[in-house]
């Protein structure tokens, strides 16, 4: 098999594509496939992430690559244009369509599309469980018959189906699946004869289009499609025009829609012929939970309850286990002295199980935590409630989902802001979801103020900074005016998650930390401690004294810390461990001091990741802006905090 282009580390491997719309459980088949070997990255000459991973299937080397979750090819977005361009350009040798059992009519309409591409399609039909827990049942033989494709159920989140679709991918192309592909599925007649002539015509054209596709875009008026057809011959583009109006005069409504009207169709009578239904066996206990979680009252009132349970969970084992791995460490301090073994022992050492205390303490439960909630399929509802504030602060709904992925990393959520549909709600969240607590923040509030002050404080802190994000919101709503339409949110059933997948996508977002931020942290300290030994700590501290001391009220060596906690905000906390010399943090800082310093954190200046991320989204100039506005607000805050708590601590 020849290399495939744009994929020049595909070598000679199958390469097959995951599609399907969102909350399908493409990334559950994914995962299953690839484990933890996942690439990551953006296609080329666009801003949307890919997820690539390698899989050996009977000696077969597969790439698997997962396309973004998309309704259809129309090219509204960056999503769709990704992932059409990936299949007619023939990068794929097949595509394995994964398909939501529980909305069969809706996820067909997309299915539908994949055939006329004439692209050889494999249908995972995932979620049978959760179907059947519905009352659906459905003929995965006879829905093989209607489409013309090989049908798999699967339950990916057990790893049922997962490498029997792969096996019928394989068939495919080895062609021993006895279905070939054809464009059996047929439209309304005043369709079908137009979209014939064009067929024809672009076929004998020799244009690179699969003909009855390229033909049905045609008169959906696909711009890009059009484009480039009328380069090759402009008669067949004045032809598909005149059709296309035909149409419309028939319909009384405009071609694109007649077609998407009639793939409607056929997709709710493919449904309804392969579908049974029954009495539900939904637990009643599920039910209400749904009820209570997407309630307009109930539902804040569990969205809390959950926040506030994760919160003191992390806390209180975080404060655990660092006591664990100091005391494991300080027995076997071997207490020597001079130089060089004070940078050994008080840097590298006391470095490595400060990093180990954050990783494990705090940054790994979250993880798990948010995969839990993930796979459950809560966070769709959290997103849902988030809906409401979020055009309070003049912010399309969609501006949840960066929020919400800024609770675990502000780079991810960075990105995902490309999802606003203008210019003005991009920038606006942006600049919120820098200030959004990520984990790495968690960890210092819930590592400091948490395990030394008491987690009602850390709680605290956590409302204070989503109250602050709220006004902050509404301000800059004030001062660029603006409004953003609603949206559309699909919300899946409940699920039991995984707890395979779970530790895997836990593990995926860790290892940066444990390859980047924990040498990073380490290096940090060795180097605090050389300064501190050979004397020179101090040439640092005192330029900075001026606002750590004298207007934040913090100890001197705190300006040190500020200074690391621009690359990572847990390497702050980590090092804060090496000041202490591996004893208690009580002992370098009182309770107003840790919280004044944490305050200070979670406002100023992001991660440099964050930075980068920025810049590259949005331009130097607002990434300056954004640096500059929050080195200014967190100092303002920080010094009034610390003034206006000192009577109450």
């Amino acid at each position: 098999m020849s290399t495939k282009e744009g994929n020049s580390s595909s070598d000679a491997a199958i390469i097959i594509a995951l599609a399907g719309n969102a909350n399908v459980g493409k990334s559950a088949i994914f995962n299953q496939l690839t484990g933890l070997k996942q690439e990551t990255g953006n296609w080329a000459g666009k801003t949307t992430e890919s997820a690539q991973g390698m899989l050996v299937h009977h000696g077969n080397r597969i790439r698997i690559v997962d396309l973004p979750g998309i309704y259809s090819f129309a090219t509204y977005s960056t999503e769709e244009v990704v992932s059409r361009e990936f299949i007619t350009s023939g990068q794929a040798d097949v595509v394995i369509n994964v398909v939501d059992a529980t909305s069969l009519e809706r996820n067909l309409f997309f299915t539908l599309q994949l055939i006329e591409m004439n692209v050889p399609v494999v249908v995972a039909l995932n979620l049978v469980d959760a179907a059947k827990q519905s009352g659906v049942s459905i003929d995965a033989v006879l829905l093989r018959q209607l489409l013309g494709v090989p049908v798999i159920k699967t339950v990916a989140t057990k790893g049922i189906g997962v490498h029997e679709s792969i096996d019928a991918a394989l068939g495919l192309l080895n062609k021993t699946d006895e279905l070939s592909l054809h464009d059996g599925i047929r439209y309304g007649p005043e369709v079908e004869s137009r979209v014939s002539v064009l067929a024809n015509a672009i076929a004998l054209w020799g244009i690179k289009y699969p003909p009855r596709w390229a033909a049905l875009k045609l008169l959906e008026h696909d711009e890009q499609i059009t484009a480039g057809i009328r380069k090759t011959s402009p008669a067949i583009t004045e032809s598909a025009q005149k059709f296309s109006d035909e149409i419309a005069a028939t319909h009384g409504e405009d071609s694109a829609s007649v077609i998407a009207a009639e793939r409607y169709a056929v997709a709710a009578r493919i449904a309804k012929q392969v579908s049974t239904h029954s009495e539900p066996v939904k637990s009643n206990l599920i039910a209400k939970l749904d009820n209570i979680s997407m309630h307009p009252i109930a539902g804040y009132v569990m969205l809390f309850a959950v926040m506030l349970a994760i919160l003191v969970f992390i806390s209180l084992f975080g404060g655990w286990l660092t006591d664990v791995i100091a005391n494991f460490f300080g027995r076997i301090n071997p207490h020597m002295t001079g130089r060089l073994p004070d940078i050994f022992w008080n840097g590298g050492v006391v470095g490595f199980y400060a990093s180990l205390s954050v990783a494990l303490g705090f940054i790994f439960p979250f993880y798990i935590i948010l995969g839990v909630l993930e796979q459950s399929g809560y966070l769709p509802r959290f997103a849902f409630l988030m809906d409401r504030p979020c055009h309070s602060i003049g912010l399309h709904g969609q501006a949840s989902m960066p929020l919400l992925l800024a609770l675990g990393c502000s780079v991810p959520a960075c990105l995902s802001c490309r999802i606003m549909e203008n210019r003005r709600d991009r920038l606006i969240a942006t600049f919120l979801t820098t200030l959004i607590p990520c984990s790495a923040r968690t960890s210092v509030i819930l590592g400091l103020v948490g395990a030394f002050v008491g987690w009602q404080w850390a709680v605290g802190l956590y409302l204070f900074q989503f109250a602050l994000v709220f006004l902050l919101g509404r301000i800059i709503n004030e001062i660029i005016p603006g409004t953003s339409p609603g949206f559309i949110m699909e919300i899946p059933e409940y699920r039991i998650p995984s707890l395979k997948i779970v530790l895997r996508q836990a593990w995926n977002r860790f290892r940066d930390f444990l390859a980047i931020g924990v040498p990073l942290i380490i290096a940090g300290s060795i180097v605090i401690e050389s300064l501190r030994v050979f004397n020179l700590i101090d040439n640092v501290t005192n330029v900075l004294a001026p606002l750590t001391v004298t207007w934040l009220g913090l100890p001197a060596f705190t300006g040190v810390l500020f200074i690391f906690g621009i690359l990572r905000k847990e390497a702050a906390l980590a090092l804060l461990v090496t000041f202490a010399g591996g004893v208690g943090l009580a002992s370098v800082m009182s309770p107003l001091q840790m919280v004044v310093f944490t305050i200070v954190l979670l406002l100023y200046i992001p991660c440099i990741s964050t930075i980068a991320v920025i810049v590259k989204e949005q331009g130097v100039g607002y990434a300056l802006l954004i640096t500059i506005t929050e080195i200014g607000l967190a100092l303002l805050t920080g010094g009034l905090a610390f003034r206006l708590l000192k009577p109450l601590m």
